[in-house]
């Protein structure tokens, strides 16, 4: 018989994937953490989001098991977080497992007191301890035996550990603030990126390669001021390898998340918004430069992909898709090499080439390294590339290609998709507006600006308080969860980009009123920057998050809104802010100036006055 726990209430596609585990889950709130007390039991915290590979096989292995399901009820009260709803959890828990592990990932497991703070962290745990890495049933017994038998003896050294860490989460949240400004970590940030610069393959780091548009968005900055000779190149290498990579959709549009080898071949096959909407701002700001037609041509397919995949009929924008399809990462996406053959039967046999499909297959398992026998198409170099080496006019090869895609996008079609995680987040919402503000700038497209201005509405209509404030989640015609100072900071840089698009003085309006609402209810006050959450009191420590990853930080935002605002108004207030906001994180991103590249587009402007790329 089917069970039901509590997360059957709650509107998370995440947690309602796991509302029928026999794993007697709660959502976060105060009613898991007073029975934690009363029942003198350590609380176990699992953290994760609906498009998750790793989320999923976890669950498999473990939550939907039943022994695993009675041994964690037994030894913990659990507890389910989907860090897309609740950012500010994932942000204090994931600080403490890099603390305590050295690295972070998700799904994210933590061990609590019933007061909420950690003495243990992992990501992914298998069923059974192995290699190494402890498992669940292993833990379960472990700390049954340490929490309940050995209290009296083992009590102080938690508390101990409980102590210690709190200590250096508090450090890891802490900014003391520069005495002077100056443009040291742009070249510093210079010198680091093109060290790490892969000038084969494009990209910053080796596997697992991750995008990082903010980091190409600032060196086409620093290539416009003439500051960075090899920036331009580093942005181009980068751009076109991923486009004509693996980690792009070639049949359906859209890059998935991250690529798990150097040349952008293998994915992690979930597609996030943000990664869209950054992208899309990376190779227009591109096309703008360069005036090259690919940058143009992929950004509108990105937002051909999101236009068709992820809007609501209300106009806002979906979060993700999954990975899997009928239990399987990739499957809706690779293709077995006879059905390819088959449908491209009509065309010239060098697409086998091109798309690098083969009777082996491209597509393996990243643990195993397994050939699965399916194919990611993908041509490796961009089709313009192609065309002289197969000397064929470039406009017949795309004209080709448009025909071979759209009959495998048919086919592909009838298959089971990826689930949807269908709720709409404001702070995405602004990113992506932003995007599609910027591409009707850019491509003189109206129509982009149009869609643009529908969302904007959606949220200033669905996703605000009485009081004007904002909500963070809305779905099934539900808002909840308060807002959190990204989603100020995002739905002021999608406004404001709106404003440059079409001039509308109610974007620049609006936009300064949330900026007001940022400044009165998040700004820390004794070391500058802006909290993430709005309440002080929910976590162990209050985060204040800086780094710039998947997508940049709240106060990295806020240091370009800060200088569009002044470039867009010339009121002093907004520099003067905006100069107390680089000050307050200028000596912390010092330490690692790559990391913080969103942020360093807001200095750069800062320091020149206002004026952005």
């Amino acid at each position: 018989m089917e069970t039901t726990n509590r997360l059957i209430h709650e509107k998370s596609p995440y947690l309602l994937q796991h509302s029928h585990n026999p794993v007697d889950w709660y959502p976060w709130g105060d009613a898991a953490f007073s029975r934690a007390k009363s029942e003198n039991k350590p609380v176990f915290l699992s953290v994760g989001y609906a498009t998750c590979h790793w989320c999923h096989v976890m669950e498999k292995e473990s939550f939907e098991n039943p022994e695993a399901a009675r041994a964690l009820n037994d030894a913990f009260i659990c507890i389910k977080v989907d860090r897309e709803e609740r950012p500010d959890i994932d942000a204090v828990y994931m600080a403490a497992c890099q603390l305590l592990t050295g690295r972070g990932g998700w799904p994210l497991t933590a061990l609590l007191t019933p007061d909420k703070e950690p003495f243990f962290a992992a990501t992914y745990m298998p069923l059974h301890s192995r290699f190494g890495q402890p498992g669940i049933l292993d833990l379960c017994a472990q700390i049954t035996t340490l929490w309940q038998e050995d209290l009296m003896d083992q009590g102080q050294k938690i508390l101990n550990a409980v102590s210690e860490i709190k200590g250096h989460l508090l450090r890891s949240f802490e900014y003391r603030p520069s005495l002077s400004l100056d443009e040291s970590l742009l070249g510093a940030a210079d010198t680091e990126i093109t060290r790490r610069f892969d000038s084969r393959f494009g990209g910053f780091e080796p596997a697992p390669k991750f995008p990082s548009p903010h980091r190409l968005l600032f060196l086409l900055q620093r290539h416009e001021q003439g500051r960075s000779p090899e920036a331009l190149n580093m942005v181009e290498t980068t751009l076109s390898s991923m486009r004509a990579g693996g980690i792009w959709d070639h049949v359906g549009f859209g890059f998935h998340r991250y690529s798990t080898d150097t040349q952008w071949l293998l994915p992690h096959f979930e597609k996030m918004l943000y990664d869209q909407a950054l992208l899309a701002l990376a190779f227009l700001e591109t096309y703008r430069i360069t005036r090259k037609v690919f940058y143009a041509r992929t950004a509108e397919e990105i937002f051909a992909y999101v236009l068709r995949d992820m809007t609501s009929e209300a106009g806002a924008f979906f979060t993700a898709e999954d990975a899997d399809s009928e239990g399987e990462e990739g499957r809706f996406y690779v293709w077995p090499f006879d059905e390819f053959r088959r449908l491209l039967a009509p065309f010239p046999a060098h697409w086998e080439t091109l798309l690098n499909a083969s009777a082996e297959g491209n597509f393996h398992d990243e643990a195993t390294g397994r050939k699965s026998g399916t194919n990611i198409l993908h041509t490796g170099v961009p089709l313009f590339e192609w065309a002289p080496r197969l000397h064929v006019p470039e406009a017949d090869l795309i004209k080709e290609w448009e025909d071979i895609r759209s009959r495998l996008f048919a086919v592909r079609s009838l298959r089971v998709h990826p689930l949807k995680d269908d709720k709409v987040l404001t702070d995405w919402n602004g990113l992506m507006i932003a995007a599609l503000a910027t591409g009707a700038r850019i491509l003189e497209n109206p129509v982009y600006a149009r869609v643009a201005a529908r969302a904007a509405d959606f949220i200033l209509t669905n996703l605000r308080t009485a009081d004007g404030r904002l909500f963070h989640r809305y779905r099934e015609g539900q808002a909840g969860v308060p807002a959190f100072a990204d989603d100020y900071a995002w739905m002021i840089f999608g406004l404001l980009s709106l404003h440059r698009a079409d001039g509308n003085p109610r974007w620049l309006a609006r936009a300064i009123g949330f900026q007001g609402i940022l400044d009165a209810d998040y700004r820390d006050r004794e070391q500058g920057g802006y909290f993430m959450n709005l309440d002080p009191n929910d976590l162990p420590v209050r985060p204040k998050a800086l780094y710039d990853g998947a997508m940049p930080s709240a106060n990295s935002v806020s240091l370009v809104n800060l200088t569009c605002l002044y470039d867009l108004t010339g009121d002093k207030q907004w520099m003067d802010q905006a100069v107390h906001l680089a000050v307050s994180f200028f000596d912390t991103v010092k330490t690692q100036p790559s990391a913080h590249t969103f942020f360093l587009t807001g200095l750069s402007a800062v320091l020149q006055k206002g004026n952005l790329f």
